[in-house]
């Protein structure tokens, strides 16, 4: 009832064209795709361009980059995310190749590395028990850390006793609670 409409799991394909490999095009085919969508949710009437981003883990990743390569997102909501790709040099996702082999395109990947131009507030929720791999809860600590060193406006939210998932009741209602306050705070009303 807080008059919000939610796009949920939209098909964003990134993929490799005249023989580069689908990562070295993630950032320009992920904007297009992510602004896209939006456009046409306008188009239909169904927004305005009071908008926020979120997702979890690999959507967490895809949010932080949104928010640091487009200006079309007010907030953004990143959990359980990887944001700094040097922290998984032997690969991720379908990245096969390591840092080494294309440093660049780990670099370009890593919204740590470009925190100086996130200007939409961000609020990052993490697991403090996550043992997923590529996602340790050091991943939101840095990010956080560099925004709020950056003047930026973020939160980090570390949910106890979590793992990659958060199961507890409790936890699950307290993220909950900060995803609804902070909609709230930084879209205004539905």
């Amino acid at each position: 009832a807080k008059g919000y409409a939610v796009l949920d799991d939209p098909s964003m394909p990134i993929v490799g064209e005249d023989g580069k490999e689908e990562n070295d095009l993630f950032i320009e085919q992920l904007v297009d795709s992510a602004e896209a969508a939006v456009d046409e949710l306008v188009r239909m009437g169904v927004s305005d361009d009071r908008v926020a981003v979120g997702g979890h883990s690999y959507g967490a990743f895809m949010t932080a980059n949104l928010l640091a390569h487009s200006t079309r997102f007010k907030a953004g909501i990143g959990r359980s995310g990887a944001y700094n790709r040097l922290l998984t040099p032997f690969g991720f996702q379908s990245e096969e190749r390591t840092l080494w082999e294309t440093p660049e395109t780990y670099l370009k990947m890593s919204p740590f590395m470009h925190a100086d131009k996130v200007d939409a507030p961000l609020l990052l929720l993490h697991g403090e028990s996550d043992n997923n791999p590529g996602t340790f809860p050091l991943q939101s600590e840095r990010l956080f850390q560099a925004l709020k060193g950056l003047g930026k406006t973020a939160r980090l939210v570390i949910l106890p006793l979590e793992s990659h998932g958060y199961a507890a009741k409790e936890n699950v209602l307290h993220m909950c609670f900060e995803m609804d306050a902070w909609l709230d705070k930084h879209l205004g009303p539905g």
